[in-house]
């Protein structure tokens, strides 16, 4: 929002929410009837891709996002290293709000103007045309509106929401108010308006501007240098007629210089070039791909988890992981991505923050979570796996931590397979099992006696029971298979505090995966469920209480945080995540997986040392 919102700001749909779409639907059905029902002869193909070519400007722009993250996340080439934080991402998400508006026009325009009803596909003369408008008027005059934008009046008013992003994305472009895009869309119609008005213009004429238009806009605000210096050297003068993203990523740090729209020409004629131009867009050339101290190597839960990743739909992943009605709408795409990972699929960086000088990155193995219980997967994973290791050693990394692939001791005896493999590695492979203990009991409230524990037997769950058995605390056991294998993994000293329970009557429940829903409708009203899964169970119950998979409250500290850990609230980290963090940070120069876990009181203070809060628990947050 611009400092003080004028007249005008809001788009008129607002109200609307995600519903806003349906203003363009009575158009689309209508011109899409029209065009199946009425003879060939009374067809208008341009009034009937209008509807598509807004589905293709739309995944344009995806891709664009997309990209631009990939190679945020890589660090190579980037030009401004500030993060970007969830303020941006909520101002940015109506980044397709341009794209109705432009589509409400072009459907009224259809109807009013008898020169629109039936544009054919191509002519020459018509982007002849529209070639030279845009690089004459259009670029002139978006010079002298942007400058006038930048008055302190109009600029306080309007423009300032765009310049609130500094580290921009390719949406940047287009977050504007409604009153600047109404300018803009006044603008960049003059080459269309003439070729129509001329009865020269063409689908291909109107489609490949608007094309143009967001290419160049994506490309200027996507903070990576992707322009090669070779392109100037062949055609020197091409730096007056195209700008780059280094450009116009100075007009977003300096804000007074570099008005020009894609042509920088006027700003060589009004002198207002950054002097730091040339330099910036070397330096951009010459950044190379950012080496990590620590790797958090994790994989995708379920298909639709990939549109949950920061290269996937931004609003999404800035949000805890729910499924999406409209998943149902986009399953050919759900399943293509599919095919691609089982086919194609390679280790992929997503995420890339700094903390305390540390550098982190998050990798995805493209895995989805069924595969983990596969047998003939495992190879497949662990290789990857292995792969993913060896190449955080090639880049120096300190600390690479497991994740979500330490669930099953199956698969590489929670990770002591690799260490095994490589005992002379350099980096330090951490499942963060130490950490998820710690958070578990300090999330069990104060006073209880005795706990129910139910769900696969896992690392943490063997380590769990030991400690609360050690502590005085009662664990029942409801399994009797669950029983026995605790009980064979005790010493003679803890036993009698594990117990074989028929009873429901329990309060505490400490579950993982497996816990059956006829379990769950069984226990007293009022019982807190208390996961030791990264998965979180079910809700079933309304009138019990539910607590997140082990995790904390990152500190404010943790730049370039603006996504979503899977379910988990914003800025909140699992504590299998924030292991590796703290373990780099304390330079702790042991592995732990395998059977071998840290002390876990040290663990729990170091972390809470450097910043790290627990959750409160459910009662307390509802209370």
């Amino acid at each position: 929002m611009a400092t003080k919102p004028g007249i005008l700001t809001d788009w008129p749909w607002t109200p609307l929410g995600r519903f806003k779409y349906v203003i363009l639907a009575p158009w689309a059905i209508h011109s899409t009837y029209s065009f199946i029902v009425k003879d060939k002869s009374e067809r208008s193909l341009s009034l009937f891709l209008i509807f598509p070519f807004l589905l293709w400007r739309m995944l344009h722009n995806q891709i664009w996002i997309s990209l631009s993250r990939y190679w945020t996340a890589r660090g190579k080439n980037s030009i401004v290293d500030k993060s970007i934080e969830f303020e941006q991402v909520d101002r940015e998400s109506n980044w397709d709000d341009q794209i109705l508006f432009n589509g409400a026009l072009f459907y009224l325009a259809s109807k009013t103007m008898t020169q629109a009803e039936n544009l054919p596909l191509w002519r020459i003369d018509g982007v002849i045309m529209t070639i030279l408008l845009h690089s004459g008027p259009v670029e002139f005059l978006y010079y002298w509106l942007h400058r006038a934008l930048h008055h302190h009046y109009l600029y306080s008013r309007y423009h300032s929401h765009h310049h609130s992003s500094i580290a921009t994305e390719p949406i940047t472009s287009v977050i504007h108010p409604f009153a600047e895009h109404i300018a803009y869309f006044a603008l960049f119609s003059i080459p269309m308006l003439t070729a129509i008005l001329t009865d020269t213009a063409s689908i291909a004429s109107i489609a490949g501007y608007l094309t143009y238009i967001d290419f160049m806009n994506n490309m200027g605000h996507c903070n990576h240098e992707l322009i090669p210096k070779w392109l100037f050297s062949i055609f020197p003068p091409l730096k007056y007629l195209m700008y780059t993203p280094s450009f116009h990523s100075l007009h977003h740090t300096q804000f007074r210089t570099n008005y020009s729209l894609f042509m920088p020409l006027y700003d060589y004629i009004y002198s207002t070039m950054d002097k730091s131009t040339d330099e910036l867009y070397e330096i951009s050339l010459k950044r190379e791909a950012e080496l990590p101290d620590v790797v958090h190597l994790t994989h995708l839960t379920t298909p639709e988890s990939i549109y949950h990743l920061r290269l996937g739909f931004a609003s999404l992943a800035s949000k805890p992981y729910t499924s999406k009605w409209y998943f149902s709408l986009i399953w050919p795409v759900t399943l293509w991505s599919m095919m691609l990972n089982w086919l194609y699929g390679r280790t992929c960086i997503v995420e890339r923050y700094r903390f305390n000088k540390l550098r982190l990155q998050s990798w995805v193995i493209p895995k989805y979570r069924i595969q983990y219980f596969l047998q003939w997967q495992n190879e497949t994973i662990n290789n990857l796996i292995e792969e993913a290791i060896l190449e955080a050693e090639e880049r120096g990394a300190k600390v690479l931590s497991l994740g979500l692939l330490n669930q099953a001791k199956e698969l590489n005896r929670y990770g002591a397979l690799y260490v095994e493999r490589y005992p002379k590695l350099n980096v330090k492979v951490v499942d963060g099992s130490s950490l998820a203990v710690a958070v578990l009991l300090n999330s069990i409230p104060r006073g209880t006696t005795q706990v129910v524990l139910r769900g696969e037997l896992t690392k943490v769950a063997y380590a769990l029971a030991l400690t609360l058995c050690r502590r005085g605390i009662k664990v029942l056991t409801i399994r009797e298979d669950e029983f026995l294998k605790l009980k064979k993994s005790f010493n003679t000293s803890s036993e009698s505090n594990l117990i074989l329970s028929v009873s429901y009557s329990q309060k505490i429940w400490l579950v993982g995966d497996g816990l059956d829903d006829k379990e769950q409708l069984k226990v007293p009203k009022g019982t807190l469920f208390i996961p030791f899964s990264q998965f979180p169970p079910k809700k079933l119950r309304e009138d019990c209480y539910y607590h997140s998979p082990p995790a904390m409250v990152t500190p404010r500290s943790l730049e370039n945080m603006h996504s979503c850990e899977n379910w988990f609230p914003r800025r909140v980290m699992s504590a299998w995540r924030i292991a590796g963090i703290v373990h780099a940070l304390e330079g702790w120069n042991e592995h732990e997986c395998g059977y071998t876990m840290s002390n876990i009181e040290k663990v729990w203070q170091a972390t809470l040392q450097h910043g790290f809060q627990p959750l409160l628990l459910p009662t307390e947050s509802k209370y």
